[in-house]
């Protein structure tokens, strides 16, 4: 098998399927605030008593702009804004309770940014204090926040682990000091290390360390020497994902060109030195883009059969509901998308006004039920089947005659009711879920909406 010749061929854009259907293929009518409500009260019926609701929080604020960064951020100096920024999150969260029949059961809550740690201890006390005091958390309730190296303290950890949380995501993107520099994301491997020695030493099981391949200015031998130093310090999962260039979309990439980006060959082989490294340092390959040594949850999550995909990436643990607060953040009924307006002051202004501060949402088809669970199979467990009449629908088939050329090049195996995604297709998960994705294929793009697959 080529490898290279494959990743040429399919190094086409592609989204990375948090949803279906993505961002860009909903609907064009926002869902009404009675919509909304009643697309909520019917999941929160469903499934809070038996699997509880995840809870993510958007904190936007940055000190400094990362300019690799896709996040919806605001950059500023000014921490003033973080009391009146938690007692917007708060009256949002008292809008969701108040249309709830019971207590919600939290499962999950993720902090991410933004950087969740631009806020000091004391108001993240503040916020994840008045999310708890409305509601129960679940018997296997996981917390997890995301935080930058240079501003993560000993009091922001233990805070934190004294609310629950046990799992923290470190930014590290590169150890590369070039490489640093060009995406404005500066920070030491010692600081790194205070953080996660001091996080170990507090209790915290589940240590991630985010690695990026595909940088500006990013070599082979860079990349090798972060990859060493992050083994050095075994976090318990890794997610090495590939740089998404898109500039259109997030002027701040206008910082270099793409003549400072390694070529579609190099990219391809920063990947496999950096598989290739993390498996022979003991990591195991998990869904996409994502390594967890054998005692970490994620492992365990995927031998069981049991890992979940949302907006806030792979989870080892099921909800059907996932309501998100914050700018920016989207909300999963599984029938209904809805997300937040961009700006914090329009939703300020809304959540003054007692409405929920949502400007974009997608209900889903039938079709696209049917179709958003085959690609969440394909997302976690590398395989979906359809041999119920209900898992059936003419876009479904339609879709598996578009894998057939993915089938002929060994990246997946289809048979008359399953379609399994093989070893070599791995690495191609974007391409195979982008065959069966009905809406992007039943509207074409005229312009470039996602990042490269490669």
């Amino acid at each position: 098998m080529d490898i290279q010749h494959l990743v040429d061929k399919y190094n086409v854009p592609a989204p990375r399927y948090t949803s279906y259907p993505t961002v860009p293929y909903w609907g064009t009518a926002v869902p009404t605030q009675s919509q909304w409500i009643k697309s909520v009260r019917a999941s929160f019926k469903q499934s809070n008593q038996t699997d509880g609701i995840s809870l993510y929080i958007h904190l936007p604020f940055c000190e400094s702009l990362c300019t690799y960064c896709g996040c919806n951020t605001r950059i500023t100096k000014n921490h003033q804004v973080e009391e009146p920024y938690i007692q917007s999150v708060l009256k949002e969260w008292t809008l969701y309770c108040d249309v709830l029949d019971e207590k919600p059961l939290i499962k999950e809550i993720h902090l991410g940014g933004g950087t969740p740690t631009f806020f000091n201890h004391d108001n993240l006390l503040k916020l994840i204090n008045g999310i708890l005091k409305k509601a129960n958390v679940h018997k296997n309730a996981e917390f997890s926040f995301e935080a930058h190296p240079n501003n993560t303290t000993k009091d922001h950890l233990q805070t934190l682990f004294n609310l629950g949380f046990r799992r923290l995501s470190l930014g590290i993107q590169d150890f590369d000091p070039k490489v640093q520099f060009v995406i404005n994301r500066m920070q030491s491997f010692e600081q790194v290390q205070t953080v996660t020695e001091q996080a170990r030493e507090i209790g915290y099981t589940s240590i991630n360390f985010d690695l990026i391949y595909g940088l500006p200015l990013q070599t082979i031998t860079g990349l090798k020497e972060t990859i060493i130093k992050t083994i050095s310090l075994l976090p318990d999962r890794i997610a090495f994902y590939s740089y998404a260039h898109v500039p259109w979309v997030k002027p701040g990439q206008r910082r270099y060109t793409e003549a400072h980006l390694p070529s579609v060959t190099t990219k391809q082989e920063l990947y496999e030195i950096g598989r290739r490294m993390f498996i022979e340092a003991g990591y195991e390959e998990i869904g996409m883009d994502h390594f967890a040594l054998k005692t970490d949850s994620l492992f365990h999550a995927e031998q069981s059969g049991k890992l979940h995909r949302n907006f806030m990436g792979y989870t080892h643990q099921y909800t059907q509901l996932m309501i998100s607060l914050g700018v920016s953040s989207i909300s999963d009924t599984w029938f209904a998308f809805a997300q937040n307006v961009k700006v914090t002051e329009e939703y300020t202004k809304l959540i003054e006004q007692g409405l929920f501060p949502i400007f974009k949402g997608h209900t889903l088809t039938s079709e696209d039920l049917i179709i958003r669970k085959h690609i969440l199979n394909l997302m976690c467990t590398g395989k979906t089947s359809w041999v119920k009449k209900e898992e059936q629908c003419d876009a479904l088939f339609e879709g598996l005659e578009r894998v057939q050329e993915l089938v002929t090049d060994g990246l997946a195996q289809l048979t008359l009711n399953t379609l399994t995604v093989t070893i070599p297709g791995k690495r191609f998960l974007r391409n195979i879920c982008m065959a069966l994705d009905a809406r992007l294929y039943a509207n074409q793009p005229t312009t470039q909406l996602f990042s490269m697959a490669g």
